[in-house]
This record gives C-alpha cells, structure tokens and sequence, in this order.
C-alpha cells in the first residue's frame, strides 16, 4: 500500500533575495556586491541554508542581543531582592 503524499515543510526565506549556493561559490565578491546591503538568502535546492547580512545588520543584532541579556540580568537582580527596589516617578528624574 503506498504511503500518503506528505509534502515538505514550506520554510520562510527571511531576505528579499536569495543566490543558490553554486552561484555564490562561482564568485562571492560578485554576489555581496550585488546585494547592496540587503540580506541574502543562501539556497541550497530552494531551501535557505544561511544568510549574509551587511555588517550593519550584524551590529544591530548583536546590540539586541546585548540589551535582551542585560534586560534578563536586571529582572534577575530584581527578583531575587525585591524589597531593595526604589520606586521612583519620571518627574523625581
């Protein structure tokens, strides 16, 4: 008895443009130039693989990253003494 067709998950591909990954070994200077500072999708058989972001983008990312974990420490801080906490209104600021 065959099996029921079971098509692959649809993955979303996070970037306005994509290079199969034989195009972008062919000349990957070629394919970062023609971005233009956008995200590329990298495919492998029309599944992205990986991404290349402009350093911008890349210092955007890690500054997130920097202010959710410093945001994690303060809750952290917060919970574990909660009796120490000032409350203060914006105008006293």
């Amino acid at each position: 008895m065959n099996k029921p067709y079971k098509p692959q998950s649809i993955l979303p591909i996070l970037a306005n443009v994509g290079i199969s990954i034989s195009d972008l070994k062919k000349n990957p200077s070629a394919a970062i130039d023609a971005a233009k500072g956008q995200q590329v999708a990298i495919l492998n058989r029309n599944k992205a693989v990986a991404y290349i972001v402009s350093p911008e983008v890349w210092d955007h990312i890690i500054d997130v990253f920097d202010d959710m974990k410093l945001a994690r420490e303060i809750e952290d801080l917060l919970n574990e003494d909660p009796e120490s906490t000032i409350e203060v209104s914006l105008d006293d600021l």
